[in-house]
């Protein structure tokens, strides 16, 4: 049973800089895609991002695009999401997911929750003055 331990959240300032990290456990990560989500106060959940399990394929979200990146490091079972220029409205709980096996990651393919099967707990990101 694959479990996610997402970490690294906390308060930022506008401008400012995070870096997310998922601890995965219980099973391997190396043949799936994976993914990060968030959702803030009100809002649904929306995909944030995914790679690929060789890390050489990502998507994102376009509101975050060319301010995120996300990586892995399958040998130490992490998922990453460094996260720059940091403003407000990313303020949110953020989970590391991972998709059902036939989800394909790719830039011309959503990000859809439906589509991921196990989620960690989430970490808050706070951006504020």
């Amino acid at each position: 049973q694959l479990q996610l331990v997402e970490s690294g959240g906390g308060l930022v300032q506008p401008g400012g800089s995070l870096r997310l990290s998922c601890t995965a456990s219980g099973a391997t990560l190396d043949y799936n895609a994976i993914g990060w989500f968030r959702q803030a106060p009100g809002k649904e959940r929306e995909g944030v991002s995914c790679i690929d399990s060789s890390g050489g394929r990502t998507n994102y979200a376009y509101s975050v695009n060319g301010r995120f990146t996300i990586s892995r490091d399958n040998a130490n079972k992490m998922l990453y999401l460094q996260m720059n220029d940091l403003k407000s409205e990313v303020t949110a709980i953020y989970y590391c997911a991972e998709p059902d096996p036939m989800y394909y990651c790719s830039a011309d393919v959503p990000i859809l929750q439906h589509s991921f099967a196990s989620w960690g707990q989430g970490t808050q990101v706070t951006v504020s003055s």
